[in-house]
């Protein structure tokens, strides 16, 4: 009798424990509901990127905007209407987050395999593997099973993500705040390893820093005027070596004084990250795999899971 109440007690236990695990992200989530999931985004992202190769930045930027305001939950695909704001108009995405456009794109290809079943929240987190590891970077087994927000917050996409001109430990508290270390923060700015940045953002950086190679600073002036209004959509590649190459050599350039950004230079500048910098300078190897598992383990933050949130059949607006 003891022994049957025991086992009951355990059972009544385990129930609760049960139920949050099976409402958890998996690698496999979709394996009989969706089979042809992960060919249809891949076949999509590389179109994409093949038209534009800077497109793998901007998508894999997405996702981390994404993940860094109230979760992994689809709200930056949200479009704006008379009676809602959305997140495309916070300062830190304003005229810079892109890649929309191909979202859908990839949205509808997989509507067409498998209906009403994939949320744009995986979807951002697939087409960001994808565009890492077809610009040369690592590959990773992405958990699944995010649902989509029906709401999003520009207040919260103003204060959450890290500005370009963010210092150190500004950066290490943001990112601990949402369970990320300090090696992930690194790792991750290492996907400026791609992508380009506008003149209004590191302005300011080239002309009044002094943590800066001079040869460097002098090119990225020839392009970004120094008037505040003038020339503040100019492009310039956040890596000068290899833009569309997800490599280490942006450790390299910030070990060389030649981070593009205010935020990027504060990683190696005779603070607490300088040897994780160094080492990934160092070793491409364990840049990507510390790479990959902080993607993993910033795609598990506060996703919407079981009843929660929705599947949207249109990426840009709740059902």
């Amino acid at each position: 009798m003891a022994s049957s109440f025991s086992i009951l007690a355990i059972v009544a236990l385990l129930v609760p424990f049960l139920g949050i695990s099976s409402a958890q992200l998996s690698t496999n989530f979709y394996s009989s509901t969706c089979p042809k999931l992960f060919p249809t985004v891949k076949s999509t992202v590389q179109s994409a990127i093949a038209k534009e190769a800077r497109m793998g930045a901007s998508l894999l930027r997405l996702f981390f905007h994404d993940c860094f305001v109230n979760g992994c939950d689809g709200s930056i695909l949200l479009d704006d209407t008379s009676s809602f704001t959305g997140e495309k108009r916070a300062a830190p995405n304003f005229n810079s987050a892109r890649g929309f456009d191909v979202v859908d794109n990839i949205k509808s290809a997989v509507e067409n395999v498998c209906p009403g079943v994939v949320s744009c929240a995986d979807i951002l987190a697939i087409a960001s593997r994808d565009s890492t590891a077809i610009l040369g970077g690592p590959s990773w087994n992405v958990k699944l099973g995010r649902r989509d927000s029906r709401t999003a917050s520009q207040g919260a996409a103003n204060n959450s993500i890290p500005r370009p001109t963010t210092n150190l430990n500004g950066l290490i508290s943001r990112f601990n705040a949402l369970g990320l270390s300090t090696k992930d923060m690194v790792a991750l700015s290492g996907s400026h390893t791609i992508g380009q940045a506008r003149c209004t953002n590191f302005r300011d950086r080239i002309y009044n820093e002094t943590n800066l190679d001079s040869s460097f600073g002098s090119t990225r002036r020839g392009n970004c005027p120094r008037a505040t209004g003038s020339g503040d959509n100019n492009l310039a590649p956040l890596d000068l070596q290899s833009p569309t190459s997800f490599d280490n050599n942006y450790y390299k350039n910030l070990v060389n004084q030649r981070g593009l950004l205010h935020s990027d230079q504060q990683l190696f500048n005779g603070g607490s990250t300088d040897s994780i910098v160094r080492t990934y300078s160092n070793n491409q190897n364990n840049f990507n795999s510390d790479f990959a598992a902080a993607m993993i383990k910033m795609g598990d933050i506060s996703p919407l899971t079981g009843s929660n949130g929705e599947i949207r059949k249109n990426c840009r607006k709740p059902n």
